[in-house]
């Protein structure tokens, strides 16, 4: 049954997709905007007609719950907008996409679509829209028709549109889970969420990498909770983290400077049931202009998830964040400018002294990806972040993980994990660098983790366990020791082993070693003497 739903989901966004292409559009930049718009146009609109017959009986018996409701007076409409589930979209009658359907013979069809969307996005304004950060509401809905650059074309793309749209209904997959609309989400996204399109990184944090971070920060049940990602792109992490907490017992917050990324990630918010939270999603600058606070001080959150942007160049308002209101935020200091390779200051270490900062006191948890060398670096602002989570004694545990884990980039990265609450020590280091599985991504490599490496990871990190050449458990006072060194492989005990032999065994051995260098030496000679001839047989011509 689910792979039917997934395979018609996917089926109506292909459609969709071959849609724009024959109109000019695709692989065009406003692609992303109509496939997304329309495809949550289409899910509001059979959610609604779903919660209607869960209020109405006489709707699900019906053929055609349009038909039936469009028998109401103007009161009973209006008494069943009042019992709709608050995540649901209001709509009126003449936004449903029967509707639409069935007026492709008016004049000018292409503004009336436009003139529906609109409408449903101002009626929804309220729950739907998303802020900057000045407060400026971001409207659910453009206006799709005018992407088409000849006018005389709009109004068959938009029937092109809705007829694409009345052929399937998402109905049967409300009752679906995290696991379905993750897939789907991921497949909607797919072809548009590649690194380079805003400032801060948008690209997709593999579901392995968010799954291993959820699960090892949520150990137990708990309720009316906060979750944070500061740098929320898409929403892969946070949609990992409310799903592993219960999405109806956390609130989620989120900052992202993208307007992309923050479209994407309500779109993720609306498919997921986590619509109460849409009103907590800024666009924004989360360094520069910190969003969410609380009596003018910066709100403090429970659990916070963040894959920040490691590297860009944000020299233009590096100095204003050396404020006084700031010290206590970036406490390890900011960096300076440099005089070339501005695009290669590195930002990640400003998100972690963010995040610290951001953690409710006695309970707080987070998880952060990390360039490797993070966890190395022998001086200046790392090194000052990491004796930081010494001191106050609220590093978990770090795991590094595989190369090319992002196919999009070659940098090595590291999961941090700080939990306020660990106070007694036995921290986790782990070196996961050796699991996984190379395949080809496009031109690049990318390394996959099977389900059971995943869960691999998860139980011998939440168990603390110790395993030779994979994970050490140690306390502060031993990295202390290490010069807060957070690498597994420096933790590692080194093993001899020793092996008897006789004075003879011994000597045939030298005498194999003396032999093979001597070899090594003569072929070494003869490359000499040939190389010396080339280069003099090119100083002759």
């Amino acid at each position: 049954m689910i792979q039917d739903f997934t395979k018609q989901t996917k089926d109506l966004i292909d459609g969709l997709k071959g849609i724009c292409a024959s109109y000019g559009l695709g692989n065009d930049g406003n692609e992303f905007k109509i496939i997304t718009q329309v495809f949550l146009y289409k899910f509001m609109n059979d959610k609604f007609g779903y919660e209607a017959k869960n209020i109405d009986a006489k709707l699900k018996e019906s053929e055609n719950w349009e038909q039936e409701i469009a028998t109401y007076s103007d009161e009973q409409y209006e008494m069943l907008l009042l019992q709709m589930n608050p995540d649901s979209a209001k709509l009126k009658r003449e936004h449903f996409l029967s509707y639409l359907f069935n007026k492709q013979d008016a004049e000018d069809y292409a503004k009336l679509f436009d003139d529906t969307l609109r409408d449903i996005a101002i009626l929804n304004n309220d729950i739907f829209s998303v802020k900057e950060e000045e407060g400026t509401k971001i409207k659910l809905f453009d206006e799709l028709s005018q992407y088409i650059s000849s006018p005389s074309k709009r109004d068959d793309f938009c029937k092109a549109i809705i007829n694409q749209l009345v052929n399937f209904s998402f109905e049967g997959i409300f009752s679906q889970k995290f696991d379905f609309f993750s897939t789907i989400f991921e497949y909607l996204i797919k072809d548009y969420n590649k690194d380079g399109g805003g400032k801060y990184a948008e690209y997709y944090t593999p579901h392995a990498m968010a799954h291993i971070m959820a699960a090892i920060l949520v150990d137990g049940p708990v309720s009316n909770v906060t979750g944070y990602d500061p740098s929320g792109g898409s929403g892969t992490l946070v949609m990992n983290l409310a799903h592993a907490i219960g999405e109806d017992r956390c609130t989620i917050y989120s900052q992202d400077i993208s307007q992309k990324s923050t479209s994407m990630l309500r779109l993720n918010l609306i498919l997921n049931n986590l619509v109460h939270s849409i009103q907590n999603i800024i666009q924004g600058n989360t360094i520069l202009s910190p969003y969410h606070k609380v009596d003018g001080k910066l709100r403090k959150f429970d659990y916070i998830v963040s894959n920040p942007p490691f590297k860009l160049d944000f020299s233009d308002y590096v100095g204003e964040l050396e404020t006084k209101e700031n010290k206590e935020r970036f406490f390890a200091g900011v960096p300076n400018i440099p005089n070339k390779d501005k695009d290669k200051m590195a930002i990640y270490p400003l998100f972690i002294q963010h995040i610290m900062y951001s953690l409710t006191e006695d309970k707080g948890r987070a998880a952060i990806v990390v360039p490797t060398g993070f966890i190395t670096a022998q001086s200046g602002i790392e090194k000052k972040i990491r004796e930081r989570m010494v001191e106050q004694k609220m590093l978990r545990g770090v795991i590094s993980m595989p190369s090319n884990i992002f196919a999009t980039t070659g940098t090595n990265v590291s999961i941090l994990f700080l939990d306020k609450a660990n106070t007694k020590g036995d921290i986790v280091l782990m070196d996961a660098s050796k699991l996984g599985t190379t395949v080809k991504e496009g031109k690049n490599q990318k390394t996959l983790l099977s389900p059971e490496e995943e869960q691999l990871i998860i139980d011998t990190f939440k168990n603390h366990e110790a395993k030779e050449d994979f994970t050490v458990v140690v306390s502060y006072e031993q990295i202390k020791e290490k010069n807060y060194s957070f690498s597994a492989g420096q933790y590692f005990e080194v093993r001899i082993d020793y092996t008897d032999i006789t004075h003879e065994e011994f000597t045939a051995k030298m005498e194999g070693f003396k032999q093979t260098l001597d070899g090594l030496f003569e072929e070494s000679k003869t490359l000499e003497l040939e190389i010396k001839k080339n280069l003099e047989g090119l100083e002759y011509e």
